[in-house]
């Protein structure tokens, strides 16, 4: 696979990390764009390794849609994140993450079977001691025509790591009184800013 261009080469990750981390993420981002106008969509994905590919669904009609049957070029971003680090130096503060980017073409899937294995590789994903047939109802043709299904060719991609157990100090300002107080993970800044 085509890596991407990188500035950071040192936060880059290998093929094998990339794959990995795109069984395992949950969300990814879908950017398309309508004339010059970009849309970025969340979204659940299933890395198909075997045939290279990012799949994804949506409803029928809908933007996402609209956009890609207009221009089939497509990024997909996903990525998790860990702590906030403090520093005593304003350009320092840093966070722990990690993400690949991918840039890819899409194509939306018609044939009914194709629908099919990328729908239960999403599902399968998702809930793996699940299975059609058994636990939930199979799809259905009314099911798979109200559904747009896509798949994503990867061009190319990269992965980048960036998880410092803290951030660059100065020793030419004073020490942070309590730096672990000051780390807190992304997901604790979220709760204490909606109580």
């Amino acid at each position: 696979m085509q890596p991407n261009a990188q500035r950071r080469t040192s936060l880059s990750c290998s093929e094998g990390w990339i794959r990995d981390f795109l069984h395992r993420s949950p969300i990814a981002h879908i950017a398309t764009c309508w004339a010059e106008q970009p849309f970025i969509t969340p979204t659940t994905f299933w890395y198909d390794e075997q045939r290279q590919k990012i799949v994804f669904h949506s409803n029928i009609a809908g933007r996402i849609r609209s956009n890609v049957e207009q221009f089939t070029k497509v990024c997909i971003e996903t990525s998790e994140f860990g702590r906030l680090l403090p520093s005593n130096v304003a350009l320092e503060f840093s966070l722990q993450y990690a993400s690949v980017v991918v840039f890819g073409i899409i194509q939306i899937l018609k044939d009914a079977e194709e629908k099919r294995r990328a729908l239960y590789g999403l599902i399968g994903k998702y809930f793996p001691d699940m299975s059609s047939g058994n636990e939930y109802r199979p799809i259905t043709v009314s099911e798979l025509e109200r559904t747009s299904v896509y798949a994503v060719r990867i061009e190319s991609w990269s992965g980048k790591k960036n998880w410092p157990e803290r951030a660059k100090q100065s020793d030419q300002w004073k020490p942070l009184a309590s730096e672990a107080a000051r780390t807190v993970s992304i997901a604790e800044k979220s709760r204490k800013s909606s109580d």
